[in-house]
């Protein structure tokens, strides 16, 4: 679960990615393959496989729909009206699921599109409908009752069943027939996957990380989250997971019970994909907002045992150890929203409108803002969407701009956001701007998580 939107006391992780080098002069100077899409009103991440990105779209009499876009142009390949049905607020809109099922007889990828439709029947208030990633044709349905949405999970589809009932369950299904493989009691969610695993977390009063064999179900190793963190875990102020390399690194933000006053247990923590083992922890930190995944670099603030902030960190995603850090005093004030560049090696204090700080990640020295541009929420205030026959609540995923340290105001241009913010897959960088319209570029990038995951 992610929040789309985070209040500046909430905070960050980010990640300075690589670019893929080039060779030849030809090639370096050479603009990469760039889209926009300004006809969909992008609401969820965007999801894509086999040539294909799938989003969620608000339609302007507010109604939900999934649309599919050709990865190489953007352009629209078919759309279907969307809905979800027992999703909660905080975990923003749900996106389709992209999934590829292997090759047909020619060789060719076979991917399609899971997504949640209105198709309201006797006590089903959804339906689940798997499309063909390229035509839209149907190939199978499902009836929902309440879901969290469908998730890709390595070949498979992942769908969280009945998550308002005491039958809740997780079900893996075979995404060409929809026969059910196996399933798991409880609420669930994908946190990772690969070919042959499942990581998922276990959202129960005492939550759990537990990985699975995808075909057969069979359990290969769990982890309480108690056990990393301390007691007193509660998921109600939100988590985020992010896999680099052979580690699973997870976040989990403090909740303070309005009754009792007490703030749940949260923090960071690292373990590896293969055995559950934790390599590293950082309890009590609040990861900083905007970010990028927690597997990468992440950038955070200590909460002592008073609720009192201090500075900000910076850690290795591999060892979670501290890298730099910038103490408490030199926080200038208040009135200010993070900023970073591109490469996530400065920490921005942007005030909009008038002059910013900037800090050396590493050193922690004080840095000139003249001629410093940071990365930072296009909007600060940002109003929920209204959606037709849906619970009210749900934001649309966060847009982000650059700005002028020195100013506080829009940096000129509209370059593509970093690759913390974005992630990458196979080389393509999907976001949406600030108007809801969907852009992507080729890149090259490395694939890695972003913000969203």
């Amino acid at each position: 679960m992610t929040r789309p939107y985070a209040k500046p006391a909430l905070a960050l992780a980010g990640a300075a990615l690589a670019l893929a080098g080039c060779s030849g002069s030809d090639a370096a100077t050479k603009k990469p393959p760039a889209w926009i899409n300004s006809q969909v009103d992008t609401v969820s991440r965007a999801t894509s496989g086999a040539g294909v990105a799938a989003l969620t779209s608000r339609r302007p009499d507010g109604a939900l729909e999934t649309v599919a876009l050709d990865l190489a142009s953007g352009r629209r390949l078919w759309a279907y009206p969307a809905t979800m049905a027992g999703r909660l607020p905080g975990m923003g809109v749900s996106a389709p699921a992209v999934v590829v099922a292997g090759k047909d007889a020619t060789g060719k990828d076979q991917a399609v599109v899971a997504a949640v439709e209105p198709v309201k029947s006797g006590r089903w208030n959804a339906t689940l409908v798997v499309r063909d990633a390229k035509t839209g044709r149907q190939r199978w349905t499902r009836p929902v009752h309440s879901t969290f949405g469908p998730q890709r999970c390595g070949g498979y589809v992942c769908l969280s069943e009945h998550t308002a009932l005491a039958a809740a369950r997780m079900v893996v299904l075979d995404p060409l027939t929809g026969r059910q493989l196996w399933k798991l009691p409880g609420i669930a969610e994908v946190e990772w996957s690969d070919p042959t695993r499942v990581i998922m977390l276990r959202l129960a009063a005492h939550p759990v990380l537990e990985a699975y064999d995808l075909k057969t179900g069979d359990a290969a190793w769990q982890l309480p989250l108690e056990q990393a963190l301390g007691a007193g875990i509660d998921l109600s102020g939100g988590w985020a997971f992010g896999a680099t390399n052979d580690r699973l690194v997870g976040y989990v933000a403090p909740y303070t019970d309005p009754q009792t006053k007490r703030t749940s247990a949260f923090g960071l923590f690292s373990v590896q994909l293969s055995s559950g083992v934790v390599d590293w922890l950082r309890p009590s930190v609040v990861r900083v907002y905007p970010s990028g995944n927690p597997a990468l670099a992440p950038v955070v603030r200590p909460v002592d045992q008073q609720g009192q902030y201090g500075g900000f960190a910076r850690l290795d995603g591999e060892t979670g150890r501290v890298v730099g850090q910038i103490r408490a005093t030199q926080v200038p004030g208040s009135g200010w929203w993070l900023a970073f560049p591109d490469s996530m090696s400065r920490l921005g204090f942007l005030k909009h409108g008038a002059t910013g700080a900037a800090f050396d990640l590493i050193t922690g020295q004080a840095a000139p803002v003249k001629g410093q541009v940071g990365w930072s929420f296009c909007v600060t205030d940002p109003q929920p969407l209204r959606l037709t026959g849906i619970t009210p609540g749900f934001y649309s995923v966060a847009a982000l701009c650059q700005y002028d340290l020195a100013t506080g105001k829009r940096a000129p241009g509209e370059p593509a956001p970093p690759a913390w913010f974005t992630g990458s897959q196979d080389g393509w960088r999907l976001w949406r701007d600030e108007k809801g319209a969907l852009h992507g570029v080729k890149d090259g990038t490395i694939t890695s998580p972003g913000m969203y995951g």
